[in-house]
């Protein structure tokens, strides 16, 4: 089986992947994550890499002198990690920066296996035109991306008219704007569904998770915006579904659990046995669907003008987000300001109609530093 490098290996996506990696003997050939040096010292003297890296650069040192006993490269910064040739590489990276990894990864001539829809979101037709130039496959590991891959494999020619992307509805389904003036954030935190790090739960919570993923769906199957309906599906076991031409809708059905879509994206073209929970739709009893509110969850609103305005704007309306939710996580603001902070930038912040690399570059800094002025 082909070996892996592993961005992000001590997140949540990170180490259901290290799971994957154990149950089928999958070789990992590095590691890399930002700053949890503890976790990345035990996951590489578990799995052996060749190569070991830490994105911030002040824990080089410490994850330098931890392996000093081993034979592992310990390297700072992960691009050169992701241009490593090997059979795939696995971006778990949280946010933005996974972008030139992402890149890196493709220009070098690797798959990618994508848990990192920022990727997408800001940098979609960079990184469509960089997989088309070299010949690479950009599978995905999103739930929701995962599900329409696999509804649209052995589709051949034939075309959908819809592209039907689910949502949990988050821990706030059902509330009014009103309701949520005072949300804590434990309370943002309390996924009903999914065990997911802090900054995709909380876009969870706003529904811009849902909005990164219909931007995210627009650059992976080549979709107009308004081919991607959001349902709201409560039990989070139907992943997303496909709507061809002739009306037939086929689904994905599965657990919720992450495994399933991690392992898929690691050995695409096979199915092999998983480690996640198997469904049984007699436990599973009913399937429910309800709309999105978008009134309540301006997010999803401003993700959607986003990617229907083009250039640069679902690069600013992301890292507005990234920003906000940050501001958030520290308690330096409300929950609901992190909505209006989204909407805010992508008024104010300027507009670039075809976006070089550098132009995205330099729209994450004009986001982040308005959010952070403005409403920090």
């Amino acid at each position: 089986m082909d070996d892996i490098v592993l961005l992000g290996s001590t997140g949540s996506i990170g180490t259901q992947t290290l799971d994957v990696c154990r149950a089928h003997n999958i070789r990992v050939k590095a590691l890399s994550a930002n700053s949890n040096v503890d976790l990345l010292e035990r996951q590489a003297r578990e799995f052996r890499p060749e190569y070991a890296a830490v994105a911030d650069e002040s824990c080089y040192a410490d994850l330098k002198t931890r392996l000093a006993d081993t034979d592992i490269k310990v390297i700072s910064g992960i691009n050169e990690l992701a241009a490593l040739k090997c059979g795939r590489v696995v971006n778990a990276v949280v946010g933005i920066a996974g972008l030139l990894p992402t890149l890196a990864a493709i220009e070098a001539g690797n798959d990618v296996a994508l848990a990192n829809k920022e990727t997408l979101v800001a940098g979609g037709r960079l990184v469509t035109e960089a997989v088309k130039r070299r010949g690479v496959k950009l599978l995905p590991i999103d739930s929701e991306h995962s599900a329409i891959f696999q509804c649209l494999m052995g589709a051949g020619e034939n075309r959908f008219t819809k592209i039907i992307l689910t949502a949990s509805g988050g821990p706030f389904y059902g509330k009014k704007r009103e309701e949520l003036e005072n949300v804590a954030k434990d309370q943002a935190l309390a996924h009903p569904n999914w065990n997911m790090g802090a900054k995709i739960t909380i876009d969870s919570a706003t529904l811009m998770n849902k909005g990164l993923e219909l931007i995210e769906a627009v650059w992976l199957f080549g979709a107009n915006p308004k081919q991607v309906e959001i349902v709201v599906q409560r039990q989070s076991i139907i992943h997303s579904a496909v709507e061809f031409e002739d009306g037939a809708v086929i689904a994905q059905l599965g657990s919720a659990d992450m495994r399933l879509p991690i392992q898929l994206a690691l050995t695409y073209p096979r199915r092999l046995p998983c480690p996640a929970k198997k469904l049984s739709l007699f436990d599973v009893g009913e399937l429910t669907f309800g709309r999105a509110d978008e009134e309540t969850f301006v997010c999803l609103s401003a993700a959607k003008s986003a990617i229907a305005k083009g250039g640069n704007a679902p690069c600013i309306v992301n890292c507005a987000n990234e920003a906000a939710v940050g501001l958030f996580l520290r308690d330096k603001i409300r929950f609901l300001d992190i909505g209006d902070a989204v909407c805010s930038a992508l008024e104010n912040v300027g507009f670039i109609a075809e976006p070089s690399l550098d132009d995205i570059l330099e729209t994450r800094i004009a986001a982040e530093n308005y959010v952070l002025t403005k409403f920090g």
